[in-house]
């Protein structure tokens, strides 16, 4: 099975490097899936030239802007200019669709009254459990990041292969259980030597790699001391539009 990974947006919340929000697209034989969809996120796809129509599932691992913020513009954007049809499912962490409502009704106040029609459905996920979604078997477990935002990682088995992505958050006794035989994890890298609290950062990373049992380790979400220390990890970096086949 072909499996193509897209790092639409690779970016950390603040922009950093001039890159865009958390954005990951992965294609597989009839299903085109979206992790994350951050504020960003309807800019850096058009950059790359992709419909967001395109996308089948937004997989959502909390309710920060940079991870979520680009919901309600997509949104909207498929009701009036771009007239989606095709169905659209957005599965994230518990309390993720009235959470969102409140991310909408902030962000575009009035949206509420508009009704989509293409088949809109919501999955909330619960962790330390498998949950199928659109054909995916999903793993999320709990990450160590902000509380209110129901953070997770996700371990994604797309059917004889498996991604693997932490989201935010610094380092649990799960993070090795989302790494065990994955074709690849995506591990966010916030900062090279500076520990910051509820991220995982590169010392983390260097000294438990041992325990990270993955075929592949890409590291994203790269803050302004990671991109300026990043050629002096082994370990590839992501940027903006870089493509993956696993």
């Amino acid at each position: 099975m072909k499996v193509t990974v897209t790092f639409v947006g690779a970016g950390d919340a603040f922009g950093s490097g001039g890159r865009f929000q958390t954005c990951i697209l992965v294609d597989m034989p009839g299903l085109r899936f979206a992790v994350d969809f951050g504020a960003s996120s309807l800019i850096a796809l058009n950059k790359l030239g992709i419909l967001h129509n395109s996308i089948d599932l937004v997989l959502l691992t909390h309710i920060h802007a940079d991870h979520c913020g680009g919901i309600p513009m997509m949104l909207a954007d498929a009701m009036l200019g771009a007239k989606r049809s095709k169905p659209l499912t957005i599965a994230g962490p518990r309390d993720m669709k009235s959470r969102m409502a409140g991310v909408r009704d902030a962000l575009m106040p009035g949206m509420h009254a508009m009704v989509p029609k293409f088949p809109l459905s919501y999955v909330e996920m619960e962790t330390h459990r498998v949950n199928e979604v659109c054909g995916l078997k999903v793993t999320p477990y709990p990450a160590d990041h902000t509380k209110e935002t129901n953070p997770t990682g996700l371990r994604i088995d797309l059917g004889g292969k498996v991604i693997s992505y932490t989201g935010d958050g610094d380092w649990t006794e799960d993070t090795p259980k989302l790494a065990d035989g994955a074709d690849l994890l995506i591990c966010e890298c916030y900062f090279y030597e500076k520990p910051i609290r509820y991220h995982l950062n590169y010392p983390t990373i260097r000294e438990r790699k041992g325990q990270l049992n993955a075929k592949q380790i890409v590291l994203t979400h790269l803050g302004p001391e990671m991109l300026k220390n990043r050629h002096l990890v082994p370990e590839i970096c992501a940027d903006d539009g870089m493509v993956l086949e696993i």
